[in-house]
């Protein structure tokens, strides 16, 4: 039980014994309650709005009911006073025995501080990044990806069985592109003189690599054949090639998918998925024939009034109904997205994730209305929008060179300024905010820079344990003397402060992964780091707050257990966002 659970347990307990004495209504029903930081910390530790809450359900004024919980909990152990403020907040503050035991749980949880308690909250699919496979990772995708990719490590820690999926789009007219692409390169490493790539294909340099191989594998036969012969052969190739080098950008960033899901095997070995979709929704009354409105900005001497196959989307929140089949017989996009989808809710997951591109806003409606048909209601499908990232340096729009021939690869970026900035910076926004990216700030040693300044504080809790080896011999962090040390001598604001901030925790990381957001942990991370920092600099201004005092082994020994839980929920937290927690800064 954590902190602010126990607290909140305890308002429960003295609200159960109003209702038993008939200081409130018999029958009250009790909600979930909850305690927070105060927004002004001098008024106490936590603070509670449960007078406020039942208030009206009890026909009572606020005030009375805040006051009768006051009586019955200014006689806790653990609890130092209780102030009743304005129309019935209860501001609590708490002995400093009660944090003294938050140091010493998350020395016996270790590692598991945090954590769901359940075994598993069931299974979910994080859909993301899913670029098309025609070319290296560019930075747009980079965002996405680490986003995903922290999301799912995210749920991972709340207790989910998560599934970190790939969707390869290698059945559109892109993969056909590619493939013409791939045999100009073909052609050029035969020999020939290729010159100025052909507008509407590839134009970069990683195609070479695969032209060469051709070359190798099937010297100039294919040459000699019609493009419908050697299209799918060249297809195929290119396609692997692409996913190897995706697969290599990807593991720049430590991002490694569980499943790898081909768009071209929905309609393979005597299976059509897309078929089977429209069926089921057809068996739900949800597909008929009809014609679509001409779209607003359209012209008009260009639309054609047809008759389609069209999916009834409006019946589940979204604007128009949509299209799943063309006039020709042939199957729109979204089509084989439902399709996708429904081959999701087959392998049993009722949660699913998908991380959009900026570009792909407005599929959001038509994707939800999708799942909701096939489940009947039963799944639930959260699209989260990761918005453009633009580059800079020292505050200067910054250009880097263009490897893959017409945009800034994930590679760049990486090769630039490391792994562990890239991904701590790409979480330090919300993902649907617009993200600068300075190439100067993310490598800057200063507390500008919010990665350094995390890290440092990683780093610094490592060194204070060297140091205090040095000068307590056997004073080491998983000595007895540190796990079993007096906390009582913890009584500065600033440790307690400091408790306080690894208190919350266990909330904070569970409110991240309910409402999707990794930054939030990014944003904890930061202010933990800023208290640690914090402590130190008073020690620096008095020497009877260092954390190392050269003449009291005892409150050093103190102190080093706050140091070492410090260290652990940074090394959690960090872990969850796919960032290294260092002992060293170099």
């Amino acid at each position: 039980m954590t902190a602010f659970e126990q607290v909140e347990s305890k308002i429960v307990k003295a609200l159960e014994a109003m209702k038993a004495d008939g200081s409130l209504p018999a029958d009250l029903p009790l909600p979930a309650l909850e305690v927070e930081f105060p927004r002004d910390p001098t008024h106490g530790d936590l603070a509670s709005n449960a007078a406020m809450v039942l208030a009206k359900p009890a026909r009572m004024k606020p005030r009375d009911i805040a006051e009768g919980l006051k009586a019955r909990l200014q006689a806790d152990e653990n609890i130092e006073k209780i102030d009743v403020a304005g129309p019935g907040f209860l501001n609590i503050t708490m002995k400093p025995a009660f944090w003294h035991d938050v140091v010493r749980e998350i020395e016996r949880q270790g590692a598991d501080y945090g954590r769901s308690v359940s075994s598993t909250k069931g299974a979910v699919n994080v859909e993301y990044v899913s670029a098309n496979p025609t070319g290296p990772m560019h930075v747009g995708h980079c965002r996405g990806a680490v986003f995903g990719d922290a999301l799912a490590n995210l749920l991972q820690f709340a207790g989910y069985d998560v599934t970190r999926e790939y969707y390869i789009n290698d059945a559109g007219t892109q993969v056909d592109v590619l493939a013409r692409s791939a045999f100009l390169r073909y052609r050029e490493a035969l020999g020939e003189t290729v010159g100025a790539i052909p507008e509407g294909l590839y134009p970069g340099d990683y195609l070479k690599p695969v032209g060469t191989a051709l070359a190798k594998e099937f010297g100039d036969t294919l040459k000699g054949q019609a493009e419908a012969d050697w299209l799918p052969i060249v297809r195929e190739r290119a396609i692997a090639a692409m996913l190897v080098m995706i697969k290599e950008d990807l593991a720049a960033l430590n991002i490694h998918h569980d499943v790898f899901f081909s768009e071209a095997s929905l309609k393979s070995k005597g299976r059509d998925r897309v078929a089977e979709a429209i069926a089921a929704l057809k068996d739900k009354g949800l597909i008929y024939k009809g014609q679509l409105p001409k779209p607003k900005g359209h012209d008009e001497d260009e639309w054609e009034e047809r008759e389609q196959v069209l999916f009834k989307s409006t019946q589940f929140g979204d604007d128009i109904d949509r299209a799943l089949q063309k006039s020709d017989g042939t199957y729109t996009y979204f089509a084989s997205d439902i399709a996708y989808h429904y081959d999701k809710l087959l392998r049993g997951f009722r949660h699913l994730v998908n991380v959009f591109g900026a570009d792909h806003i407005g599929y959001i409606p038509r994707m939800k209305a999708a799942v909701a048909a096939l489940s009947g209601g039963e799944a639930d499908l959260d699209i989260k929008v990761c918005q453009l990232v633009k580059l800079f340096k020292n505050g200067d729009p910054y250009k880097m060179s263009k490897r893959a021939g017409t945009f800034v690869t994930l590679r760049d970026v990486v090769d630039e300024v490391g792994r562990d900035p890239v991904r701590f910076m790409m979480l330090y926004r919300k993902n649907d905010a617009p993200l600068d990216f300075d190439f100067a700030k993310v490598t800057e040693q200063s507390k500008d820079n919010p990665v350094f300044y995390v890290q440092y504080a990683h780093a610094r809790a490592a060194s204070l344990f060297r140091n205090a080896e040095e000068a307590f011999p056997g004073l080491t962090r998983d000595s007895v003397e540190v796990r079993d040390a007096d906390l009582s001598k913890l009584d500065h604001v600033g440790e307690i402060d400091l408790i306080k901030r690894l208190a919350a925790f266990p909330r904070i990381m569970a409110g991240a992964a309910a409402a999707h957001e990794p930054h939030r942990v990014a944003f904890y991370l930061f202010d933990l780091a800023s208290a640690l920092h914090g402590q130190w600099s008073r020690g620096n201004d008095s020497p009877q707050l260092r954390f190392i005092r050269q003449d009291d082994r005892d409150v050093t020994a103190a102190r080093l257990a706050i140091v070492a839980a410090t260290q652990r929920v940074i090394s959690s937290g960090l872990t969850v966002l796919g960032v290294e927690a260092p002992d060293a800064m170099r």
